[in-house]
C-alpha cells in the first residue's frame, strides 16, 4: 500500500515537473523474475524507472543511505536493500537472486555510477541474468532532469540469452553484458524500443 501510495504521488510530480514519457511498457511481463538493466544520469533514475509499472520493483542502495534518518525507513519499505562502497558483497548477491528467483522485479544500473552518456558497465547485472534465469529487460533513460522539459523512459524488449548459456561463464557474462549496453545506447540513440 505504502509503495502503490508513493508510485502515484511521484507518477504526478514526474508527469508535471519532468513532463516524463514512458513507451514500450508493454514490453515488460506481467509476472516471473525479471531484471530491468537502465544507463544511469541521476539519483533520480530508480523513481523514473520505476513509477511507470505496476509491478513493484527493487533497487539496490548505497548502504550509507540506510542510515540517514526518516530516508533509511522510507527506502527500506520501498524495497530498496543495502549494497557496500567498492564492490556488491556475498549478502546482496544471494538477496538479488533470491529476489530474482522468486519471481520478482528488480532494477540494476549496469554502469555501477552515473554517467552523462554510457560509460563502462560492470558484470553484476549479466551474473544476475544468468545465474537467476529471469528475464532481462533493457531501459533508456532520455533528457536532462530539467524542470518542465521533457523526460523520457523506454522499456526494451526482454533479451533473448538462449546462445549464451552455451558459452564458458567469464565469456557469457562479457557477452551479456555488452548486449545489455549495446540494447541501452541503441534506445538512447533512435527513441525507440528494442524488439526481440
Amino acid at each position: 500500500m505504502f509503495y502503490e501510495f508513493c508510485r502515484g504521488l511521484l507518477r504526478g510530480i514526474f508527469a508535471v515537473a519532468y513532463r516524463l514519457e514512458a513507451t514500450g511498457d508493454e514490453n515488460i511481463p506481467k509476472e516471473g523474475g525479471v531484471l530491468l538493466c537502465s544507463n544511469h544520469i541521476s539519483v533520480l533514475d530508480p523513481i523514473t524507472v520505476g513509477i511507470r509499472i505496476k509491478r513493484k520493483i527493487k533497487f539496490m542502495a548505497k548502504a550509507e543511505l540506510f542510515k540517514v534518518p526518516v530516508l533509511g525507513p522510507i527506502i527500506t519499505k520501498l524495497g530498496a536493500f543495502p549494497v557496500k562502497r567498492g564492490g556488491v558483497s556475498k549478502e546482496s548477491i544471494k538477496t538479488s537472486l533470491t529476489i530474482l528467483r522468486n519471481g520478482e522485479m528488480m532494477g540494476i544500473f549496469p554502469e555501477g555510477t552515473r554517467h552523462s552518456d554510457s560509460g563502462a558497465a560492470k558484470k553484476g547485472a549479466a551474473t544476475f541474468a544468468l545465474r537467476s534465469g529471469a528475464a532481462v529487460v533493457p531501459v533508456a533513460i532520455v533528457g536532462d532532469y530539467k524542470l518542465f522539459r521533457k523526460m523520457r523512459v523506454i522499456y526494451g524488449a526482454p533479451l533473448d540469452l538462449t546462445e549464451f548459456k552455451e558459452m564458458e561463464s567469464g565469456e557469457a557474462v562479457e557477452a551479456v553484458t555488452d548486449n545489455i549496453m549495446s540494447r541501452i545506447r541503441e534506445m538512447q540513440k533512435t527513441g525507440k524500443p528494442t524488439v526481440k
